[in-house]
């Protein structure tokens, strides 16, 4: 089974600290979505002809399109791969895009989940982000999915940002659990280069981030959701027993993936490749029927290196035979590596892998690179 990911590159206005790939002109949507089918039937054979398993929609903000032109992309996929009849289709959308209209154009759609960027309840913090909505947006837009049947949805929250209190926080968490549903990420907030917060913060018209608040925040919301039956399965991510992300698993067990559209990256097992992060230099390619994507042939460095990070965050932990299949020998020498983390309390044993415990998950990305090969 493989996954197929459709890079919507639009948003109504920029989130201060989003540095994603996206426009907030639709003068060329149009042109944008033509080129993505003409993009799928390019790159029809990138999966060997697996079946599709996965479909996700993520931008960018998806939830600009409209259903016809959802449709149209699910058409164009249906056209060139053979797409399980359990497929998971997943649509990010921005809680101000959700109206009465658009969930049931939707409910004619293939889409059977839904990833609602809430972020905060709280309007003042929308506002120093710079989101489109406000709460009570929020709050209606994943109780309109839900009256409408949908019932598989996940929505996000974010947290470590200077206006947001302990108080807040826990009602964040709080208005998410009552809404039932059976997923919920979370995401420390981060200041990354070239983004709006990363110039207010230099110019000292916001407060830098606080690590000490992230982290308290964090065993917060890991206590919170835990308590309420939410398995922690990975780094930022939390869910109902078998109610994982199924597209987001398979990227962290490294299952095929192609990605379509400006800034989408590809993985066929062995290589990765990723396109052109430019909507005009996009279209030109596309127009031209060419692929602009750049490739990059994994070394068995990176293959091990990027299955550490990516099995470490999870709850299904890095398997040291598997380790073994890739380079023999190979799990005695992270072993060696890894027996600081296990003796600090940061990184436990069970059977043949190794585990995160609740305060190794604070230090995850510096516990996998200290592992690397």
């Amino acid at each position: 089974m493989a996954g197929i990911y459709i890079h919507i590159p639009f948003c109504k206005q920029a989130c201060h600290y989003c540095d994603f790939h996206f426009s907030t002109s639709q003068k060329y949507r149009s042109e944008i979505v033509a080129a993505l089918a003409k993009e799928i039937a390019l790159q029809k054979d990138y999966l060997n002809g697996e079946p599709v398993e996965t479909i996700y929609f993520g931008g960018g903000t998806p939830s600009v399109l409209d259903a016809g032109e959802i449709n149209f992309l699910l058409d164009a996929v249906t056209q060139h791969h053979l797409v399980a009849s359990t497929a998971e289709v997943t649509l990010e959308a921005n809680p101000d895009d959700l109206n009465d209209d658009k969930v049931a154009a939707l409910r004619q759609t293939a889409v059977n989940r839904f990833s609602i960027g809430v972020q905060s309840f709280f309007d003042e913090d929308l506002i120093w982000m710079n989101r489109a909505h406000r709460g009570g947006e929020a709050e209606s837009a994943v109780k309109r999915v839900q009256d409408a049947g949908f019932s598989n949805i996940t929505a996000d929250l974010i947290y470590g940002y200077p206006l947001l209190s302990d108080d807040k926080w826990a009602h964040n968490i709080n208005q998410m659990l009552s809404f039932g549903i059976p997923h919920i990420s979370a995401y420390s907030m981060t200041v990354e280069p070239r983004t709006a917060l990363a110039a207010l913060i230099k110019k000292k018209q916001t407060p830098p981030v606080n690590d000490h608040q992230s982290a308290v925040q964090f065993i917060t919301l890991m206590n919170a959701l835990q308590q309420q039956g939410y398995e922690h399965y990975e780094i930022s991510n939390f869910a109902l027993p078998a109610q994982y992300s199924r597209h987001n698993s398979n990227y962290w067990k490294g299952v095929k993936y192609v990605g379509i559209g400006p800034s989408a990256h590809s993985y066929d097992g062995h290589n990765r490749q990723w396109n052109v992060a430019n909507n005009a230099r996009y279209l030109k390619a596309l127009d031209a029927g060419t692929l602009p994507a750049e490739l990059e042939e994994l070394t068995l460095s990176n293959r091990l290196n990027e299955y550490i990070m990516t099995s470490l965050r999870t709850m299904w932990g890095l398997d040291l035979d598997h380790l073994d299949t890739l380079l023999p020998s190979a799990a005695k020498q992270l072993l060696k590596e890894a027996q600081t983390f296990i003796t600090q309390g940061w990184v436990f044993r069970q059977n043949d892998s190794l585990y995160l415990t609740t305060e190794g998950k604070l230090y995850a990305d510096y516990i996998a690179a200290e592992l690397f090969f």
